[in-house]
């Protein structure tokens, strides 16, 4: 079971997928966990999304998600599950926040709010990492073998 879920080929392309993926939802994780970038930290961002009426559980599972899942994707290991969060975040993202917004992002200022391009584009990649594992220089791919 374990090697079927860490089991990935030696291909390339996917390291650059994850890696990418990993670097975009790390930084993001840091800021509502840690405060870096920028960012509030895990009190006043759980502060923030329990303010909005999401339940505590779901809003920590949420900083948990980006934070890990990016951490996990950087270093490859357990790609597939960091990749499940991901995608989960980014339909949840789609559906709760950003479809109203229409399609495309607020480059002009002239939305309420972002469009769904850039989820719709994380959830490709964390599809495709989900269905092909996490690629070569991966901690997935070392204990796998």
């Amino acid at each position: 079971m374990l090697k079927r879920l860490m089991g990935t080929s030696n291909d390339v392309s996917f390291t650059i997928l994850r890696v990418v993926l990993g670097v975009v939802f790390f930084a993001h994780g840091a800021q509502r966990m840690l405060g870096w970038f920028g960012g509030f930290g895990f009190h006043d961002t759980m502060g923030a999304f329990t303010h909005t009426g999401m339940p505590a559980p779901v809003a920590f599972l949420i900083i948990c998600a980006q934070f890990f899942g990016g951490l996990g994707l950087l270093v490859g290991l357990l790609t597939r599950i960091a990749s499940l969060g991901i995608a989960g975040l980014m339909i949840g993202a789609i559906f709760m926040v950003h479809l109203q917004n229409g399609f495309f992002m607020n480059w002009m200022g002239t939305q309420k709010g972002e469009g769904i391009e850039y989820h719709l584009l994380a959830l490709a990649t964390a599809a495709a990492l989900l269905l092909r594992g996490a690629g070569a220089f991966s901690l997935d791919r070392a204990l796998s073998k």
